[in-house]
């Protein structure tokens, strides 16, 4: 096990007409905030009325910023910045699911920056402070909600970067799993992609002893493969909401890296996907993390065999280590394909075209990923077995 300190103050309010509460919370920071969300959804199933009842309940003043679109782009994070300096706000209301939440974040570090907030995401220079904010989560899926990470498109360079800091923790997070109940079927299936690729992250670590955060980790992912298809099956059943809500939390809270050096290369190919052809990040990460785990695979075949009789019940004498790691791979890609994600870049109409361009876009700070570190010619061939991707 590694050294590691971990540091986590988001509050969690859980269960339900939380968001009942959202005033009352941010009360204890400002009286002056920013209602940050996307599209209509919130309004269609009666959540902008509470929330705006519980804020005026409150007597908060709140401007509004709404329209934020999947993947966050920097345009938009511009316009909240403008709006917070001009009207001196103190605080952000992010009411939505992950792309709301990073959206709010970025606003929040730029706030008090004195030059460009993408040059955080560039490494050009640190943030010394962000203005406060919440949450009412909405799709159980990034995590956001109580992590340390920010993630925005710049749609003009079409770069999709993260910037992690302590900053970023959101004071409380308020979860109640019926606000999910209308997440699509799809959304669904990509929310639980995406915490699952967030705790195998984790898991497929160079580090040698981990025994307890594996096994933390592999309950997780068997929750959410449980649940996901009960939640499909039937959209509102409460408990299997709750179960998947809370897994999108504790996947990204950071409890499950503790001790382990973490991976994030597929997560970082994922990203060009999304940058360069608007493919949704849960989506992208269904098709990419399987081909990374081939292409990786004998880097610690042991733990990917490990991970294939834990997770995915295959039988430890199925035959050699590699052939039990690829038959829990397998599993994984048919999960995927069962709940109606694409699981092959040709599903998803994309060539080979725009690989190298794409690696080379990754490599700007050097190699990528810790289990194995991969150049160009690494990142290329995991594109090109993603291309088809064959179960």
């Amino acid at each position: 096990m590694e050294n590691f300190r971990f540091h986590n103050t988001t509050e969690i309010i859980f269960g339900r007409n939380t968001e009942s509460y959202a005033g009352q919370e941010v009360k204890k920071y400002s009286n002056k905030i920013l209602l940050h969300y996307g599209g209509d959804t919130i309004k269609k199933i009666g959540l902008y009325d509470r929330i705006k009842e519980s804020l005026k309940e409150h007597q908060i003043t709140f401007f509004e910023l709404g329209g934020v679109q999947p993947n966050p782009v920097l345009k938009k994070i511009y316009e909240g910045i403008k709006i917070c300096r001009t009207e001196k706000i103190g605080f952000i209301l992010a009411v939505g699911g992950g792309s709301v939440i990073d959206s709010a974040k970025a606003i929040a570090l730029g706030v008090d920056c004195e030059g460009d907030v993408w040059d955080y995401f560039m490494a050009k220079s640190t943030p010394s402070n962000a203005i406060p904010l919440g949450v009412v989560l909405t799709i159980p899926a990034a995590g956001s909600e109580s992590s340390v990470v920010t993630v925005i498109t710049n749609e003009k360079t079409k770069m999709k970067k993260g910037f992690h800091s302590h900053l970023l923790l959101p004071k409380f997070a308020i979860l109640n799993p019926e606000l999910t109940f209308t997440v699509s079927p799809f959304q669904t299936a990509c929310g639980s992609a995406d915490m699952m690729a967030h705790i195998m992250e984790r898991y497929f670590t160079p580090t040698i002893k981990a025994d307890l955060t594996d096994r933390l980790c592999e309950g997780a992912l068997k929750s959410i493969i449980a649940n996901t298809p009960i939640v499909l099956e039937n959209p509102n059943d409460y408990d299997a909401r709750a179960e998947l809500l809370w897994a999108g939390t504790i996947a990204h809270n950071g409890i499950l890296g503790t001790g382990r050096i973490e991976d994030w290369a597929s997560h970082k190919l994922g990203h060009e996907l999304s940058a360069v052809y608007q493919v949704g990040h849960g989506q992208s990460l269904a098709v990419i993390f399987p081909a990374w785990m081939k292409y990786v695979l004998r880097k610690n075949v042991k733990k990917f065999a490990q991970f294939a009789f834990r997770v995915w019940d295959v039988d430890p004498f199925f035959g050699t280590e590699e052939e039990i790691a690829l038959r829990g791979i397998a599993r994984m890609q048919s999960f995927f394909r069962s709940i109606g994600l694409a699981v092959s870049l040709e599903e998803l109409g994309i060539n080979s075209e725009k690989f190298e361009e794409m690696a080379e876009k990754e490599l700007q700070w050097g190699p990528i990923g810790n289990l194995m570190k991969l150049n160009k010619k690494d990142i290329v061939e995991i594109f090109k077995i993603a291309l088809k991707n064959e179960i």
